[in-house]
């Protein structure tokens, strides 16, 4: 078995089911399994990512930790979508997916208008259609990723 998936089940064995959120003191960690710290980053950055459904957030000085919370069912659900939305995006298909998100009460009224305006067609006024679809695709996303809490 590689160290990343050592370092890896390690980390997946701190959450249970009541346990959203872990601390993670690094140097410590590190010592446990024998490895340097910087493994531990990796394996941070490269297996519990947004797109995974964790967030991280470091805390600096006195000893310092890596807080890493696992996303409820909400962020999951956005950040999948965010995941599947791809390059280019047309306005019908954005439309589409928003009432699909509001239709799941993932996303409120307010969101609904938003996103809207900003995916219609009337915001890339004079660009072709394949910079257009493609600005949009990065600016649904963008606004996906604000929605979650």
């Amino acid at each position: 078995m590689k160290m990343t998936d050592i370092i890896a089940d390690m980390i997946l064995d701190m959450f249970d089911d009541n346990k959203s959120t872990i601390q993670i003191q690094r140097n410590d960690l590190a010592s446990q399994i024998g490895c340097v710290p910087s493994q531990i980053n990796y394996v941070i950055t490269s297996r519990f990512t947004p797109e995974q459904g964790y967030r991280i957030e470091s805390r600096r000085g006195g000893g310092g930790c890596i807080y890493i919370t696992r996303a409820d069912s909400k962020e999951s659900a956005i950040v999948s979508l965010i995941n599947s939305v791809g390059s280019s995006l047309d306005e019908r298909t954005a439309k589409s997916q928003i009432y699909n998100l509001k239709y799941q009460n993932l996303i409120d009224d307010k969101s609904v208008r938003l996103l809207i305006a900003a995916t219609a067609d009337g915001c890339f006024k004079g660009l072709p259609a394949e910079t257009k679809n493609s600005l949009r695709a990065k600016q649904f996303k963008q606004m996906l990723l604000a929605c979650i809490d």
